[in-house]
């Protein structure tokens, strides 16, 4: 007597991807529900059970849906924001600044549904999430009717959907509690990377993480500037770092792990951790070759992942895992390792386990949920099949088909694409909403490229800074001399400090938008050894207000942290030109009469120009300018510099005048 069931594929090539690598030819699927009862022969499926609907595959390939094991979906709407750009400008440079600008609940329900869509038709049942909103995320995804891992992200700085991380973390406890358990939504916590979270976040990520048993969603070792970096600072690569906080208690998915070693490896097999492999991302931010062959021989759980439509730009994790056996050839130089069957089980069933849901899907199996794809392979770019070895199954999709190829989706027990037409999602409507998005923010960045200053606040961080400069500059002959003079009694000395400093200027072609200044404060104790390091940004502007008895009068516009490097912000800004200079600075914050002065001896060696002492003040008024510069000139004959040849000029003008 046979059994009923809900539905009984028929005729189908089918690929298990279990750990046997079972293969039915001609192979029958019944799923009963949400999930798959029996996978075997069609003859013995036939005979044992009767279904309310027989689906002929017509012998197209029956196999588990994609695993896309790395993804940020709401960045369907920035896909081609910015693209052949350096992963630190294209990140902070851009995306931070549109997301600040544009990402709501809104955006990213309207995102991750055209993510959804686009998914689906490449084969996708599953897919890893990191981002903001990610309840809405949630929401949208479940209604698409795919399954996701939803990581709500966590960093340092403030996010769209919270001013301070305090505000993520209360965020991301909510949602954990909101859909744990849910039959298609895992919740997950994503503290963003070692080098944008803190300890503290990360410490208290882990501890969400083990608290709820959800998994934990964090970039690692993604370039080495990162890992460089790392082990300038702590003394120890990312691997190590991250295990110190407690991280690897939890159930991990370590996103790229481009630059680990085998000992990193071995660490992450050994607390289970699961590594998404992101080939094309890797490849268009120039970010590396991931040892993937190692992460295999030590027995980690590699998925493949897209990354975000920004930084790949598209989510076809067909192509991903064709990328992902070349890159492993061609960096090796050994065509054997990753052949087409790892290659494919890393975007099946290796994906899962990497996502720490193997027991519910990557591999048609009794017991597991019924996401499944149809793929047909007969089309001319496939044509003709061998079926001498098992292997050519495999080969014939990672080397020869295309998401294209994909005809039908089934998700949980429910077909969410038939005969190549989406049930759940309208793409007319959502490609019409996203060509009214791209509008806006093309206006926005248009808007932004037109100023320096516009672009300098787009960092963030930025602050303005009094309107008004004095500031008196003489050549010195005798710095030792004008040093003892400091010691008289109208100067009251409340700071001293010794710095070497390091000067980029930027200048550009446009002289209104004035010029930029990138400043390293190499800080030095009583024994001439640096004791800390502070980098900012300063726009000076070129307006001149005049000069008050010798005494420069000029405006100050913003400053800002400098949290990169020179070369992000060449990059970045681009300068017409630059201009570096060196000078050794000792500064004193003294009172003169009841006004607070900075008081700077400065000597220029690169390029070689000599001392000059400088004495600044700064303020909103133009009445308290012209005190402060009067002030300043009785400053200058105390220091007994008064006959001493009047600089009126900034550096930089020194050496743009030559």
């Amino acid at each position: 007597m046979t059994q009923a069931i809900d539905l009984l594929f028929i005729n189908a090539t089918v690929l298990t991807m279990d750990k046997k690598m079972n293969q039915y030819d001609p192979g029958a699927v019944a799923v009963q529900g949400d999930s798959i009862l029996a996978v075997g022969p069609e003859a013995e499926l036939k005979k044992a059970y009767s279904a309310k609907e027989t689906v002929d595959c017509k012998g197209k390939v029956l196999m588990p849906g994609l695993v896309n094991a790395h993804t940020h979906v709401p960045m369907t709407l920035l896909r081609g924001l910015a693209d052949d750009l350096r992963l630190d400008v294209w990140l902070m440079g851009y995306m931070l600044p549109v997301e600040r600008e544009f990402v709501s609940p809104e955006f990213v329900r309207l995102g991750t549904q055209i993510a959804c869509a686009e998914q689906i038709r490449s084969g996708v049942t599953t897919f890893n999430d990191m981002y903001f909103f990610e309840d809405d995320i949630a929401e949208a995804t479940a209604s698409a009717g795919m399954r996701a891992v939803c990581g709500e992200s966590v960093m340092k700085f403030p996010a769209p959907d919270a001013p301070a991380f305090e505000d993520s973390i209360a965020y991301a406890r909510e949602f954990i509690q909101k859909w744990k358990g849910h039959p298609l939504i895992v919740p997950a916590i994503a503290p963003h990377a070692p080098y944008s979270t803190t300890p503290e976040i990360l410490r208290t990520c882990a501890e969400i993480a083990k608290e709820h048993d959800v998994p934990l969603h964090i970039h690692i070792s993604e370039t080495a500037f990162e890992v460089e970096t790392m082990r300038n600072e702590q003394g120890m690569p990312v691997v190590p770092y991250v295990k110190k906080q407690g991280l690897l208690e939890a159930k991990v998915i370590a996103a790229h792990c481009v630059h680990i070693d085998i000992g990193e490896m071995k660490t992450l097999q050994h607390v289970n951790a699961g590594v998404a492999h992101n080939p094309s991302s890797n490849l268009k931010l120039a970010s590396g070759f991931a040892p993937i062959p190692k992460m295999l021989e030590n027995g980690l759980n590699v998925g493949i992942g897209t990354d975000g439509p920004a930084s790949n730009n598209d989510l076809d994790m067909f192509e991903e895992i064709r990328l992902a056996a070349f890159i492993a050839k061609a960096s090796s130089n050994d065509p054997t390792v990753v052949p087409a069957a790892t290659a494919l089980l890393m975007g099946t069933r290796l994906g899962a386990q990497a996502l720490h849901i193997g027991h519910l899907t990557g591999s048609l199996e009794p017991g597991k949920r019924a996401d499944l794809i149809l793929v047909d392979t007969a089309p001319i770019h496939n044509s003709p099949r061998f079926t001498r070895d098992l292997n050519n199954a495999y080969a014939q999709l990672v080397y020869a088909s295309k998401s294209t190829d994909v005809t039908d989706v089934m998700v949980n027990g429910k077909w969410l694409m038939r005969d190549h037409q989406l049930l759940t999602l309208q793409e007319e409507d959502l490609i019409k909403e996203a060509r009214g998005i791209a509008k806006k923010i093309d206006a926005f960045l248009i808007e932004r490229e037109k100023s320096v200053l516009s672009k300098l606040i787009a960092l963030g961080g930025s602050a303005q800074e009094e309107s008004f400069e004095v500031q008196v500059k003489v050549r010195v002959s005798d710095p030792d001399e004008l040093i003892k003079k400091l010691n008289r009694p109208e100067i009251e000395i409340s700071a001293y400090k010794h710095y070497h400093q390091f000067d980029d200027y930027f200048l550009f072609d446009d002289p209104t938008q004035g010029r930029l200044r990138f400043r390293e404060d190499n800080l030095l104790n009583d024994k001439g050894l640096f004791e800390s390091v502070r980098s900012r940004l300063t726009l000076l502007g070129q307006k001149r207000e005049g000069e008050l008895h010798d005494v420069l009068l000029s405006r100050s516009r913003f400053i800002a942290p400098a949290m990169h490097t020179a070369r992000f912000y060449r990059e970045y800004f681009k300068p017409a030109r630059e201009i570096a200079l060196t000078k050794d600075r000792l500064r004193w914050h003294i009172l003169y009469k009841d006004t607070g002065f900075y008081i700077n001896l400065d000597e220029v060696k690169e390029p070689a120009m000599g001392y000059f002492l400088e004495i600044k003040s700064r303020t909103w008024s133009r009445k308290d300018a012209d005190k402060k510069a009067e002030l300043a000139n009785e400053l200058l004959n105390l220091l007994g510099a008064d006959d001493a040849e009047v600089v009126t000029q900034d550096y930089i003008e020194i050496l743009t005048a030559k």
